[in-house]
């Protein structure tokens, strides 16, 4: 069983912006309803100026799929609404069709934990016009901010060197659903453990936590806090030493850390929440070590990112466990992802695609047509070489080298060999509605983000100034593109 299966109890088919059932509501009456269509989720930029990004939330997405069907409730809301003449927004027949709509799209994915890069499509939608615009809002909001939390969890373990990694950002959330795709999302980019209770039952993630400043003031003296903790709780002793003066609580946590080793435990470590953390965790260790406690950890936790963890890595400081909290879980400098949900094709009264562009004088918005697939080239030693997204329709030649072209610069073109060794990332997902995929377990989602990571080049992962990695459209797809855009043009 999946473990997001049934998460939300209430039908969530109304999370939607209102222009999805107007724009519903508008296919209805114009009988375009039933038309195939293909739509692509995708994002235009990777997030935190990186140079990737983690696919996060499908097994979200499956779960709202699952349980597609507008309720009983839902339509007796959506009879209320009115328009600017206080008539009904929706004639009765329109919302009866929705009461007996079912999914019947075909879906395909990017598994969770792949690395991904802009203007590759996450999600391909594929089936009745209708449904895929219903679906838009929903899946934006569920992809958009796991896949930002997954990157930026990355980043974070990526600064902390293989050290391990916790997620302390609940209390600092976007409320609670914020707070448990949060924690997930971090999980799959590699923290290890969260301090989220909920998230550790749901999604199986190992859960992390001891005490507060509140503990350590309700007693007369902090020693007197360290030794009735340690009572209660012997084998969860991270003693938090920062509620006075942190280096004489380093020195109580050790009084009570002999203390506990007399009783048979060990204690786990120190807590650092404020103040120098470069030199505090210097001299705790000094007296950590010195006391015979080279084993005990010292846990930094004070807003901390990958920004700060890379600075105190260079300050040689001492720390070997990071609580990540407000930083990681709200995405801090970037609260969004912008990725965005594009028509890219539409089948005509002949039965042949119509492949749709959307125009911009922005080149980055300018969107890409096709019934689209990302290939994946890989070296001989298995690193990543570059991404080409082509139409399956009309597929490169098989047997000769492939032309690539950067969709934002057409000087940049790359040239890869026959002999290359690729994978195709998008997977089926749902085949007509009924879903063919089984999803693996947040710990295996982690897993290969990890392996993922370690396919990535060095140049691409680094903070400041990124290599961009090369993703190009297939020749065939950018010919096409270029002639519906000079098409389009000469009608202004």
């Amino acid at each position: 069983m999946r473990v997001t299966q049934n998460l939300y109890s209430a039908s969530l088919m109304l999370l939607t912006d209102l222009y999805q059932l107007t724009m519903a509501y508008g296919y209805w009456k114009a009988q375009k309803s039933e038309e195939e269509a293909v739509f692509n989720l995708f994002f235009r930029s990777n997030p935190f100026k990186g140079g990737y990004s983690i696919a996060c939330g499908l097994d979200y997405v499956i779960d709202f799929l699952d349980n597609f069907k507008f309720t009983e409730s839902d339509l007796e809301y959506l009879a209320t609404l009115t328009g600017n003449d206080h008539k009904p927004l929706f004639e009765r027949g329109f919302l009866d069709y929705l009461g007996q709509m079912r999914f019947q799209c075909d879906v395909e994915a990017i598994p969770e934990g792949t690395v991904v890069f802009p203007h590759e499509p996450l999600l391909k939608i594929r089936g009745p016009l209708v449904q895929c615009q219903i679906i838009e809002t929903a899946l934006l909001n569920i992809i958009n901010f796991q896949t930002l939390i997954a990157t930026k969890s990355s980043r974070v373990c990526i600064a902390a060197e293989g050290e391990s990694v916790l997620e302390f950002g609940l209390r600092r959330a976007q409320g609670i659903d914020g707070s448990l795709s949060a924690s997930r999302a971090a999980y799959i980019g590699g923290a290890s453990a969260t301090s989220n209770v909920l998230a550790g039952k749901l999604f199986g993630i190992p859960v992390r936590g001891t005490h507060a400043h509140s503990w350590i003031m309700s007693f007369d003296s902090e020693l007197e806090a360290f030794d009735t903790y340690a009572a209660a709780m012997p084998n969860n002793c991270v003693f938090l030493v920062d509620t006075y003066n942190t280096l004489e609580g380093v020195k109580n946590a050790i009084k009570s850390g002999l203390e506990l080793r007399k009783k048979g435990f060990e204690m786990t470590g120190v807590r650092l929440d404020s103040g120098d953390l470069a030199y505090l965790s210097s001299q705790a260790r000094v007296l950590l070590d010195e006391a015979g406690f080279p084993e005990a950890a010292i846990v930094a936790t004070n807003d901390l990112d990958e920004y700060l963890i890379y600075s105190l890595k260079q300050q040689a400081a001492k720390i070997n466990v990071w609580g990540v909290g407000t930083r990681l879980v709200t995405a801090y400098e970037q609260p969004a992802l912008g990725g965005v949900y594009k028509l890219a094709a539409i089948k005509n009264r002949k039965g042949t695609w119509d492949y749709k562009v959307k125009l911009s004088e922005q080149a980055i918005k300018v969107s890409n047509p096709g019934l689209q697939q990302v290939r994946r080239f890989y070296t001989a030693e298995g690193l990543m070489l570059s991404d080409m997204i082509f139409d399956t329709d009309n597929p490169p030649k098989e047997g000769s080298d492939t032309l690539i072209v950067d969709p934002m610069d057409m000087t940049r073109r790359k040239r890869i060999a026959v002999s290359t060794p690729y994978t195709d990332l998008l997977t089926p997902i749902f085949k007509g509605g009924k879903k063919v995929y089984d999803s693996p377990s947040p710990q295996a989602i982690r897993k290969r983000a990890m392996e993922q990571l370690q396919l990535l080049h060095p140049s691409f992962k680094r903070f400041a100034n990124p290599h961009a990695y090369p993703v190009g459209l297939e020749q065939n797809l950018y010919e096409l593109k270029t002639s519906l855009i000079l098409k389009l043009r000469a009608l202004d």
